[in-house]
């Protein structure tokens, strides 16, 4: 599960750096803004306006698209990618996860591998062939919450979940630099045959040795298998179709969730999109470096995000914390922190190092919240956790669509200005989804999500304290 959101989080990143190399020699030349004292720009490196440090194949096309035509190919992934997930999720949670999270890594990959063909055509066909990939990889999340539902012991779901979701962070890290690689040795059109390729790869071995259920996988001990099973009880079943929906709506810790991965993915999917054109535009990194530097917040944000779902595992074995207050601890520690390292940006001008190091904090610091709210649907309501992660991840998709249009908007003069607007709003929007949260999530299972047997252990614990 982890390389295989590696390779989804690849394809989801590769065009953020090759869409450098797709326009690299059409987009108005940024240093023709220096003169204008409103709209300071930093400088190209050794003041030659004519070294951009930038190489490629003679025979590689390029196409005139201005910033705004950019902003919306970079959003074009997520409106096919909100359509998908509830029904996902959903499906996910009757049938088990396996088959939806392998064939959306498999036609995504598939897909990607179109993307030369589509631009030449038009930035159109572009924006529907992104779209379309966005629609099959809308059900790999709420799949892999539904196969964890059936996997993951209650006091191993924070180290689980947060290292098999961390192969996106891990897969944007390794993306970012070597597609700015491929572009200057063999061109922006490799990019997409190669890492498609590699998800192709990758689906005929998660087919060949994953399973939905321990009950059915053939190479587990016995041993573990009912250590599985027992500990996870009557949840680690799949959910029926019928699902309490009008109780999920008035669910106050459910809203909690989906506000705050709304607040929190808006400053995502803005670094993650629009971070290799920052660093072309204002800093003028040459691509390699731009590849690298803007995979540098995803190495922190690996590596932190692994360490905090240990970390939370350990505060609830020793029952150091409740659910809640150590699912309410993480994500504050891992929206404030970020946003405050993202304001930081804005104030340090052109200086190279402390652009890229604040960026590398901002991100880094955003893994501690993958122990908080990105684990809560399985908290609330284990049995419908696929379902609900299809719905939180659909609201908080809308951030995906909407920010690179906003920040398109904000920077079309390609001023440090611009660029000031969408980190403030960034970092605004992330401290607000930390208050709310703080306010209103829970990590208590909710009683619209008890089976018979859960309401029938309830009362016996309740029977007992009356006793004692």
């Amino acid at each position: 599960m982890f390389l295989g959101f590696a390779v989804v989080y690849g394809l989801r990143v590769n065009l953020s750096v090759a869409m450098v190399a797709m326009t690299n020699n059409t987009d108005p030349d940024p240093a023709t803004n220096i003169t204008n004292s409103s709209k300071h720009v930093c400088p190209l490196p050794g003041n030659n306006p004519n070294d951009t440090g930038f190489t490629q194949p003679d025979w590689v096309p390029v196409y005139p698209w201005d910033s705004e035509i950019q902003g919306w190919l970079l959003g074009a992934f997520f409106f096919g990618y909100i359509i998908t997930q509830i029904p996902g999720g959903y499906l996910a949670g009757h049938y088990g996860g396996t088959k939806f999270l392998g064939f959306g890594v498999l036609g995504t990959a598939a897909l990607t591998m179109l993307t030369p063909l589509a631009a030449q055509w038009g930035p159109r066909w572009l924006f529907a062939l992104r779209a379309l990939e966005g629609f099959g990889e809308g059900v790999t999340f709420p799949a892999m919450m539904a196969i964890w539902a059936r996997w993951a012991p209650p006091l191993e779901r924070s180290r689980l979940m947060t290292f098999s979701g961390s192969g996106a962070n891990f897969g944007a890290f390794l993306a970012l630099p070597l597609t700015g690689l491929i572009c200057e040795t063999l061109g922006w059109p490799a990019v997409f045959y190669l890492c498609g390729g590699g998800g192709c790869l990758w689906a005929v071995l998660w087919f060949a040795f994953v399973s939905d259920d321990p009950r059915t996988h053939k190479r587990i001990s016995e041993e573990e298998r009912e250590y599985i099973i027992n500990s996870i009880g009557p949840q680690g079943t799949g959910h029926g179709w019928k699902v309490p929906v009008l109780s999920m709506l008035t669910s106050v810790p459910l809203w909690a969730i989906i506000v705050t991965q709304m607040c929190s993915n808006w400053s995502y999917y803005t670094l993650m999109t629009s971070l290799p054109t920052y660093m072309d535009k204002i800093l003028h990194f040459d691509l390699q470096s731009n590849g690298f530097l803007s995979a540098l917040p995803y190495l922190g944000g690996w590596l932190l995000s692994v360490l905090a779902g240990v970390v939370a595992d350990r505060l609830l074995e020793r029952r150091v914390f409740s659910i809640t207050v150590t699912r309410k601890l993480f994500t504050a520690a891992g929206l404030v922190l970020p946003s405050v390292f993202l304001v930081c940006v804005c104030y340090v001008g052109c200086s190279h190092v402390w652009t890229v190091l604040f960026l590398t904090l901002s991100t880094t610091t955003g893994g501690i919240s993958a122990a908080g709210v990105y684990m809560n649907q399985i908290d609330i309501a284990p049995r419908y956790a696929g379902f609900l992660l299809g719905i939180t991840n659909t609201f908080g998709t809308i951030p995906g669509v909407v920010a690179p249009i906003v920040t398109g908007f904000f920077t079309e003069d390609h001023s440090l200005d611009g660029w000031r607007r969408v980190f403030w709003l960034a970092g605004g929007i992330q401290l607000g989804g930390a208050i709310f949260y703080t306010i209103f999530g829970s990590g208590k299972l909710q009683k619209w999500a008890m089976t018979d047997e859960d309401i029938a252990e309830a009362e016996r614990k309740r029977a007992r304290s009356i006793c004692t």
